[in-house]
């Protein structure tokens, strides 16, 4: 990956105008934030510029508004979170551009924090309009961005305010890309990737993209089922997409060409019904019951995977092997995020996660902490790893 700037590269900032491009996109119920991670992946960023005395601007979106101002889409509903987080009074400007948010910048003290209203409110902002990303730079001496998680998108705050002012990346963003980086860029091999979910539909570019890239490719999820019909067996009332039984055997071969090893269930875990606790057994995975589905795959399949992230260096995962919102058809995911834990703690495994399933189903096996580093960007990190260009990471490492 190509060098690219961060805070270490700052020298001086006492006094100036840091426009930090942060993910405030947090959902909110009844008016209250019900989960403030992003806003804590962020903090840090903000308070070291904030403690260098900066004057601190953050840029943020907040939902889909698709007609402009909208009440409910407002971040002034985000500033106690925010402050409580910091621990840090966040002033707050009305809008993004023109005199509410100059204004607001001008009266600002070193190390004041200021939240300027919701970007998207202007449509400016998605079509990465030139006099609007002006209208933005006009508050900023230096643009920080810190938000991975938007870094998909080629908007004004998140790509067209780099071509403006000195650009930096923030601390989030920096520790992602060096993730990133360990986990497919530049991995110590060998390299196994762990693909689930429920669709190959959605994850076709992904898949394309790793077995030209992984040592081995472990498939589960109801994507899984897509690939065993796609062999020739019966996958019963299974979640399956027929229809691409073509994709699944073209991904085979080339992963066959490539050298990588696909690892596909041996066994599953069945049920005539979708719900806790039903009633289920465990069959090889080509004596699927005709009235029965596939819910996770089975003890043998959990040990092969087991025995591949042993072999592996490196880890890459995306997607759960199971069902894992119901028990008991998360005992696969949570028994392999465990033992992947297991062996990023013992020094053995760099482990990157990512995807809003996924960091859901570590956080279910409580070990999100124990990985070595887990993305909370659900897009990006998708396209990422489909080895396509993120708008607002290749205008960083462009800066000269």
């Amino acid at each position: 990956m190509p060098a690219f700037k961060t805070i270490d590269d700052l020298s001086d900032i006492a006094g100036k105008r840091v426009l930090v491009r942060v993910d405030l996109n947090v959902p909110v119920k009844d008016g209250k934030v019900t989960d403030a991670t992003r806003i804590e992946r962020v903090a840090p960023t903000i308070l070291e510029l904030s403690k260098k005395g900066a004057k601190v601007i953050l840029l943020a979106h907040f939902g889909r508004p698709k007609d402009g101002p909208s009440p409910d889409m407002s971040l002034s509903l985000i500033v106690p979170t925010v402050e409580e987080v910091l621990d840090h009074a966040v002033l707050f400007a009305a809008d993004c551009i023109g005199p509410q948010a100059s204004d607001a910048v001008a009266k600002m003290k070193n190390g004041d924090i200021l939240l300027l209203e919701n970007t998207r409110f202007h449509k400016g902002e998605e079509k990465n309009d030139p006099d609007f990303t002006k209208a933005l730079a006009a508050n900023g001496d230096i643009y920080v961005n810190d938000a991975f998680s938007a870094a998909h998108r080629a908007h004004a705050s998140t790509e067209g305010l780099a071509h403006h002012l000195p650009a930096y990346a923030g601390r989030t963003m920096q520790a992602e890309l060096e993730a990133l980086e360990k986990g497919l860029g530049n991995p110590v091999r060998p390299v196994v990737a762990i693909v689930g979910g429920a669709k190959v539909s959605s994850k076709i570019d992904l898949l394309m993209n790793l077995v030209k890239k992984v040592d081995a490719l472990v498939i589960g999820g109801g994507m899984a089922n897509t690939f065993i019909a796609a062999r020739g067996a019966d996958v019963g009332k299974s979640l399956c997409e027929h229809d691409l039984a073509d994709t699944a055997r073209q991904i085979m071969i080339e992963a066959a060409t490539a050298g990588c090893a696909i690892v596909l269930p041996e066994d599953g875990v069945v049920a005539r019904e979708f719900k806790a606790g039903a009633a289920n057994e465990v069959v090889a995975i080509d004596a699927i019951p005709s009235d029965a589905m596939v819910l996770d795959v089975g003890p043998k399949s959990v040990e092969a995977v087991k025995s591949w992230i042993s072999r592996a260096s490196t880890l890459v995962w995306n997607g759960p092997l199971g069902a894992f919102e119901i028990a008991p058809f998360d005992a696969a995911t949570v028994a392999a995020a465990r033992h992947a834990a297991e062996c990023t703690r013992a020094g053995k495994l760099t482990s990157v996660a990512g995807g809003g399933d996924t960091v859901s189903a570590l956080n279910h096996a409580g070990v999100v902490d124990d990985f070595t580093y887990v993305s909370t960007a659900g897009g990006a990190f998708l396209e990422w790893m489909e080895g396509k260009v993120l708008p607002g990471v290749a205008v960083l490492t462009a800066q000269k």
